[in-house]
């Protein structure tokens, strides 16, 4: 397919506690990028909840965020695998797990990963950073490369 032509796959990953993807979306729009963003549920309630609310209620904890893991990754999984790049997203207040683990999976997938948060995490996430193509501090800087990769400008 013809780069000029493509519309290019942006799996937004991470934190959902920010507005960090609107930034992107709103970059993204202005520059007026061939790009379909996706994301996972960022209704954290309703993340949680998926599982017992199709499956069935569930007496312990575990097996109830076990249901709601399950039935999150077939959107996960499938977003990931569609993507061309995926950014991942750790935010400053929570430890985000899952987008560690979104992280570990994008790249035994091969993606092309750039990590998104502020430098006090950057130790932390050495190895993740490692296998990411770059590091951004800034939503903007996201746009910015995005920019660059699908327009060379």
């Amino acid at each position: 397919m013809n780069q000029a032509t493509k519309t290019w796959r942006i799996y937004l990953a991470g934190e959902i506690h920010s507005d960090w993807r609107e930034h992107i979306a709103d970059g993204v729009a202005a520059a007026q990028l061939p790009v379909t963003l996706t994301a996972p549920v960022t209704n954290h309630e309703a993340s949680d909840d998926a599982g017992v609310a199709i499956l069935g209620e569930e007496d312990k904890p575990f097996w109830k965020d076990h249901l709601g893991a399950r039935v999150n990754a077939i959107r996960t999984r499938t977003l990931i695998d569609e993507a061309d790049i995926v950014v991942v997203r750790f935010g400053p207040k929570y430890k985000q797990w899952n987008a560690a683990f979104d992280a570990g999976y994008a790249a035994a997938k091969g993606k092309a990963i750039i990590t998104l948060h502020d430098e006090e995490h950057d130790h932390a996430l050495k190895e993740i950073n490692g296998a990411a193509m770059a590091t951004c501090r800034q939503p903007e800087q996201v746009v910015g490369i995005l920019k660059y990769v699908i327009t060379q400008e």
